[in-house]
């Protein structure tokens, strides 16, 4: 098959890498135990006997060359290459090692150099093609937006997605992409920093025959081309697309059966008295017959792979650790560009909150209307109720942004890992990003609301307290919610905790139960509440201050039994407490925050080690 491709190019590419595996073996164990040996034993003791997954592997995968990884299910292929990657720490690797250009790897430093597109592609389905590559690059790349576009439109080309640009990634849509081209996307994602060594895992599944063909063409086409490094597992490639790889790597359980070129694979063949059927390829045989096949010595595979290394010279893997590519001001500002992207174009997250608001406000103010200027128990009952239902609708309503954070959450982790940005800088962005956002919500809800119910209207200090109040609000449940998604494994389990602690947060809130008739055991909750502060701050702007004073609430037989002032010393609240509860909400927002950065920095660490 003729391919589009040149010469290598020796002076192309300053710093070729050599990867190799010597001896790696891999015990499959418990998490329990992969966290206990990893971060307490620093060794082997109390390891129970495990599955090996590879059992004393040795391979070679050089520039310039496209080596396949190949066998039958659950022979290991994922397993070494995400070795190979770096995304298995070395204290759980039971004896070997992996090493780049002849040096044992340094994982933070290889992951700069080197991309890895995993089978699942975690992509922004609301971003088009052209977004997508860029952000990539404005994250990897240092050298600003007119660098980075410059490498996306060179990308897009070499990718063949010139025509897509403008469409958006989600599939099952007239405005999406095709799956070859989502899985183009995907590895473009990972080349925009030009890597010397790309690993891939199953580029070509869930493709049809001709998609495959193309990415494993424009794979072999960089490796000639352009010197790289290229490295990827497969399960029953074609003839064409067999053809296109330069070194087979050959598992089965565990064991490496063949690790050379295709021709030397038929030779094996050959001599195990395996007659190759027509129309049915090698590897396809090698595979169906591999139990018949003999493990080859690992020393000898070790002396083979000695000899050939005398061919290229070894550059050594000696960089100095590279530093983050944009600093930390810029890293905010993209990804804060990119999730307002997003936010606009989620319709469940921001169409339908904008007329959740506005739709909320004119129903509640219309069943409570004017109930602010009504007199007598039933009527002070029912305002303390509006407040209360206020405050379950606005802290009940932001759960609706877990699936965001979750999604948020993988991409995250993806990049992070590969050193694109800091932790901290996709936390600052999100918070930031809200602000404004919430603040419009709450304006939108608040407007209304405030005036159909009749709440105070001497000043319109009352107003701008109850907009600030249901803004914090928001802000409260949102950094909870966000907090609590860099925690939970999944959708489910996050509902639930979320559920479950706003239910508790209510009844502990005062409303229901008084303070003084809390359980002391339960009495912690009380000041845990997020109702608690709120409620407490729209009850003193409403029967505090000066006007509280001249506020009758109460009248019998004509005269005013009970002032505003009054009533909230029955509710053992003081005039003070109007900005303090303020800083104590402020106080939340922060902590959430600042814990949902010490969940997600810990999954970003363990992901990373």
């Amino acid at each position: 098959m003729e391919l589009p491709v040149k010469s290598p190019d020796s002076g192309g590419r300053k710093y070729p890498y050599r990867l190799e595996t010597r001896d790696l073996s891999y015990k499959l164990s418990t998490k329990f135990e992969d966290y206990f040996r990893c971060d307490f034993c620093g060794g082997n003791e109390g390891r129970a006997a495990a599955k090996f997954i590879l059992k004393g592997v040795n391979c070679e995968a050089r520039p310039g060359q496209v080596t396949a990884i190949a066998g039958p299910s659950g022979a290991g292929k994922t397993t070494l290459l995400d070795f190979l990657a770096g995304k298995i720490p070395p204290c759980e690797v039971s004896s070997g090692e992996v090493l780049v250009n002849g040096k044992p790897i340094n994982v933070k430093v290889f992951r700069r150099v080197s991309g890895y597109v995993t089978q699942d592609d975690a992509l922004f389905p609301l971003l088009t093609v052209e977004e997508t590559l860029m952000y990539s690059a404005l994250l990897r790349l240092p050298g600003g937006r007119k660098e980075a576009g410059s490498r996306v439109k060179e990308l897009m080309k070499e990718l063949g997605l010139e025509h897509v640009a403008g469409s958006r990634i989600r599939e099952g849509s007239n405005n999406g992409i095709s799956g070859g081209e989502r899985r183009r996307v995907s590895i473009g994602v990972d080349l925009v920093h030009d890597p010397a060594v790309i690993l891939i895992d199953e580029p070509t599944s869930g493709l049809d025959s001709a998609s495959a063909l193309h990415a494993v063409t424009l794979l072999k086409s960089m490796a000639v081309n352009q010197g790289k490094t290229i490295v990827l597992t497969i399960h029953q490639p074609g003839f064409r697309i067999l053809e296109l790889f330069d070194r087979i790597v050959l598992l089965s359980n565990g064991f490496v059966v063949h690790d050379g070129g295709l021709n030397l694979l038929e030779e094996r063949l050959k001599f195990a008295d395996h007659r190759i059927p027509r129309h049915v390829n090698v590897l396809e045989f090698a595979i169906d017959v591999i139990e018949t096949l003999p493990v080859p010595n690992p020393g000898t595979l070790s002396n083979i792979n000695r000899e050939d290394r005398k061919i290229t010279t070894p550059i050594l893997f000696e960089r100095k650790l590279l530093v983050y590519p944009n600093s930390r001001f810029d890293e905010v500002l993209i990804l804060g560009q990119r999730f307002c992207s997003n936010i606009f174009r989620t319709k469940q997250l921001f169409a339908t909150r904008v007329i959740q608001a506005l739709v909320a406000g004119f129903i509640l103010g219309t069943i409570y209307f004017n109930v602010g200027n009504d007199k007598g128990k039933i009527a002070l009952q029912t305002q303390t109720g509006f407040f209360a239902f206020t405050l379950t609708f606005l802290l009940s309503s932001t759960t609706e942004g877990l699936p965001i954070f979750l999604q948020e959450r993988r991409i995250l982790m993806r990049e992070t890992s590969r050193g694109a940005y800091r932790v901290s800088s996709y936390v600052l962005s999100n918070t930031l990003v809200f602000l404004p956002f919430l603040l419009m919500i709450g304006i939108l809800f608040t407007s209304p609301v405030y005036w159909l119910v009749g709440l105070r209207k001497d000043t319109v200090d009352g107003f701008l307290y109850f907009s600030l109040v249901v803004w914090m609000v928001l802000l409260m449940a949102n950094s909870f919610v966000a907090c609590f998604s860099a925690l939970v494994p999944n959708f489910i389990m996050g509902n639930s905790v979320i559920a479950g602690l706003m239910g508790s947060f209510f009844l502990f809130s005062g409303y229901f139960i008084a303070k003084d008739k809390i359980p002391s055991y339960w009495v912690f909750m009380h000041y845990l509440s997020l109702f608690k502060y709120p409620f407490e701050c729209f009850m003193i702007n409403e029967y505090g201050g000066e006007q509280g004073e001249r506020k009758c609430i109460e009248i019998e037989n004509g005269e005013c039994r009970l002032y505003g002032s009054s009533f909230l010393r029955q509710q053992d609240l003081k005039d003070s407490q109007k900005w303090t509860n303020v800083g104590v909400m402020l106080g939340f927002i922060v902590g959430y925050r600042v814990l949902g950065l010490v969940f997600l920095w810990f999954r970003c660490y363990k992901a990373r080690n």
